[in-house]
């Protein structure tokens, strides 16, 4: 039989030639690569020297805003009598907070429940329902500190009784991150450059930079309990001061010194 070899040329072999040519071929194949990669390895080019340091730079964040969540939770034997008292309550609040000067597209419904009350029968072995509650939660931002305590108090009085929320922020968080960066930076390259002429050498280009928070949020987060029952002391709230912080890790190439 006649197997094609190469083009318009016919050779005269055995049947089992196909096999053993296939074999051949891998073989090939295989070498080639293998001297490739020998060929890739001993001609790399060796990486130059670099000086890779940290460095933390911190910021004071003091808050000059707030937002509360206010809320009020009433009960009744009926869903329709809980949610009725609740309505009233929650409307004299926001009223209240209006009339202090508190804008209305600074408060905001956060959220509004009704649900049932259950107790177990032991005579029966049953669980009934014993009555309803409703809550009605509304979040007031706040865009100066001094309203605080105001809106806490006033809240209270118009019969608020669960205040979840106290947030601390400060309107330019943006401004203090990129200062602690700035420092960080700083930092960083004052360690690198002792580092590099401790080595005989300097600092050449730039090579990576990366950043990450390492913490002090520029919101800070508080609770805070509702009086049992308004009285004529203003709520204190101190705000404080927190401390944000930031790490950089940068990347220099090392340049030696000519010899």
């Amino acid at each position: 039989m006649f197997v094609a070899c190469t083009r318009r040329v016919y050779i005269k072999m055995p049947m089992l030639c196909r096999s053993k040519v296939f074999v051949v071929a891998i073989v090939v194949a295989v070498t080639t690569a293998g001297v490739r990669e020998a060929h890739a390895q001993t001609t790399s080019v060796p990486q130059p020297p670099q000086v890779v340091v940290s460095g933390q730079g911190e910021a004071k964040v003091v808050p000059d805003r707030a937002a509360i969540t206010i809320g009020v939770q009433a009960r009744a034997a009926t869903a329709a009598v809980a949610a009725s008292e609740n309505a009233r309550k929650q409307r004299a609040i926001i009223d209240t907070l209006k009339a202090l000067g508190i804008p209305a597209e600074q408060i905001g419904t956060q959220n509004y429940g009704v649900s049932p009350e259950m107790a177990y029968d032991q005579s029966t072995q049953r669980s009934r329902v014993t009555g309803y509650v409703v809550s009605n939660n509304v979040r007031v931002e706040l865009k100066t500190l001094d309203l605080v305590s105001k809106a806490i108090d006033a809240s209270l009085a118009k019969g608020a009784n669960q205040i979840s929320s106290l947030e601390f922020k400060a309107s330019n968080p943006d401004e203090l991150r990129r200062s602690a960066l700035t420092q960080a930076v700083s930092k960083a390259r004052a360690d690198a450059e002792a580092l590099a002429r401790a080595a005989g050498g300097s600092l050449g280009p730039l090579l990576e930079l990366t950043s990450m928070d390492v913490g002090g949020p520029p919101i800070i987060m508080r609770t805070f309990a509702a009086k049992a029952a308004y009285n004529d002391a203003a709520t204190p709230i101190e705000p404080g001061t927190e401390t944000l912080r930031v790490s950089v890790t940068v990347r220099w190439q090392f340049v030696p010194a000519p010899r």
